[in-house]
């Protein structure tokens, strides 16, 4: 009985293939990520008084700028496994994509979009997050399809069955190992929970939070999760690295995570800052009998 509902085994990255079509999982998954995020975001969007076709214009450029950061990301810090074949970097379908890096490319995009739209940055990363870490949630699922980006080996009832082919150098005689890709989209869906109540209690004006707490929110919550689950990784992006699982190197996702905690707590205390406080005389005078 433990073991029908423990164990987990990837049926294989393919979930169609017909002559040279293929239709990958991780594909799939971003795909449908992206539609639920597309609706997500524009409902948030109008909850939040944007512009109703800001979201869809904003979108084709955020999805290839948060590609592009992704895989430049990945590749910046593996590029000893390019470096003798780099028109291969260019193969993004065979997995090799950091969040980072998609948070990065995709947040200088909304930078620069907002300032050529004329709209509120804050207001607009706000309605974007959640439907982002949605689908990070969802997205993890495409590293248990490609076995990959799994963690150390273990012996806990649930547990994930990694095939010879793809352990790492040093681990060959480990059957099992945790499945971090299924902590981390647990993490991810309790940050996008996290998420939606606090934008429906922002709702309502005598709780109003400042534009940017979510995101801020958002980048701590995220982080603290992604640096307990990293520790576990035995492929993570390391400098100085030794395999396998980072030996004796510097695990990049957590020293990224460290700072992006450092960023939304400065970020939370500017706000709040700034933020003039609600007392009984200020709802008095905004609510005159």
């Amino acid at each position: 009985m433990e073991a029908l509902i423990a164990t987990f085994t990837s049926p294989g990255p393919k979930l169609l293939e017909f002559g040279p079509f293929v239709l990958r999982w991780y594909g799939l998954l971003i795909a449908i990520s992206v539609l639920i995020g597309l609706n997500l975001s524009n409902h948030l969007a109008s909850r939040r008084g944007l512009k109703h076709e800001l979201i869809n214009d904003l979108l084709p450029i955020l999805i290839l700028s948060a590609l592009v950061g992704a895989r430049i990301y990945y590749v910046a810090f593996e590029w000893r496994e390019y470096r003798y074949n780099w028109i291969k970097s260019l193969a993004i379908w065979e997995g090799g994509i950091a969040i980072h890096g998609a948070l990065i490319g995709g947040t200088i995009a909304v930078f620069i979009f907002c300032r050529l739209r004329q709209q509120s940055f804050t207001d607009v990363l706000d309605v974007l997050l959640p439907s982002v870490v949605l689908g990070q949630g969802i997205g993890r699922w495409g590293n248990f399809f490609n076995n990959e980006a799994f963690g150390l080996p273990t012996d806990l009832p649930w547990k994930l069955l990694i095939p010879l082919e793809n352990r790492p150098e040093g681990l060959y005689e480990y059957e099992y190992f945790h499945p971090t890709f299924l902590y981390e989209s647990i993490w991810n869906i309790l940050v996008f929970s996290l998420l939606m109540i606090l934008f429906k209690r922002n709702e309502d004006r005598h709780l109003r939070l400042a534009s940017g707490t979510l995101s801020c929110i958002y980048l701590i919550s995220y982080s603290l999760g992604r640096i307990l689950i990293e520790g576990l990784r035995t492929d993570p992006l390391c400098l100085g690295s030794l395999p396998p699982a980072c030996a004796g190197g510097i695990r990049v996702a957590q020293l990224m995570s460290l700072f992006l905690i450092f960023i939304g707590a400065l970020g939370l205390w500017w706000l709040n800052r700034s933020k003039p406080k609600i007392t009984s005389q200020t709802i008095s005078n905004q609510n005159p009998q």
